[in-house]
Formats: C-alpha cells, structure tokens, sequence
C-alpha cells in the first residue's frame, strides 16, 4: 500500500461536495415542482359538491368548543394579486386581490353563507422574512 497523495484527496473532497450540491440541487427542484403544482392545483379548484355538509360540520364543532370562528382554509399570499399587501393592511376590498380557489370560495361565501349571517375575514398568518406569508380565511358566526 503507498501513501495516498494530496491530488488525490482533493480530488475525493471535490467529488463528495459535488454530490452534496447534486442532492442540493435535486432537492430544491422536487420542492419547486410540489410548489407549482400546489399552485396549479389551488388555481383550477372547485368548490366541494358536499360543500354545505362540510361548513356545518366545522362551524358546528367550532361552537361545540365554545369558538366564534373557524380558520376555512389558508393559502400563500403570494396567490393574491398584491401578495397579500390589502389583507394584511384590513382594506376594504381586500377580496378583489383573491385568485383561483379562494376567489371561487368568496363568492360562494357571498352567495350562500353571508346572506345566512355568516362573517368573514382574512388574516396574515405569519411573515417569513418579514414579508406576508400564509392567508388565512375565518368564517364566523
């Protein structure tokens, strides 16, 4: 056995930092491609044809535990037209900035659930780097 020689660990180290950036890379594709189909897949939505059963049982449980609201569903800001800029300053026409399923689900909201007497509101829920995060839909009672 002889003395492994400086060239050749180097040659080693560069091959294992390659493979790391590979899995990096790969990684970060496989997390972009599960984005983008959440995206899609939030753009192209309908409402539920049992909508009506699934509202019940979520308000009802709400009330069950004593709640005045429920979280409907949340979202990226970054699906809003403003990023979510209208919601996180309580402007009033902050449902003009929704897109795709969440626009679908204000006008159902608009159209079933408000003239019953249902409320709702959005909210920013968090803010990753200081920018608005996810959105969160409340309905309340």
């Amino acid at each position: 056995m002889s003395l492994i020689k400086p060239d050749e660990l180097k040659h080693i180290s560069e091959e294992i930092e390659m493979a790391k950036a590979r899995e990096a890379l790969e990684k970060k594709r496989k997390v972009e491609h599960e984005r983008d189909e959440f995206r899609e897949m939030f753009m192209h939505r309908d409402i539920h044809p049992d909508v009506f059963d699934r509202v019940s049982r979520l308000v009802k449980g709400a009330a069950e535990r004593g709640q005045r609201e429920v979280m409907a569903f949340q979202f990226p800001s970054a699906y809003c037209t403003d990023r979510g800029r209208a919601i996180n300053n309580y402007e009033p026409e902050w449902p003009d900035t929704l897109t795709g399923f969440a626009k679908k689900a204000y006008a159902f909201y608009q159209k079933e659930l408000e003239p019953a007497g249902y409320k709702l509101r959005a909210e920013v829920l968090d803010y990753p780097g200081g920018m608005p995060g996810d959105v969160g839909i409340f309905l309340r009672w």
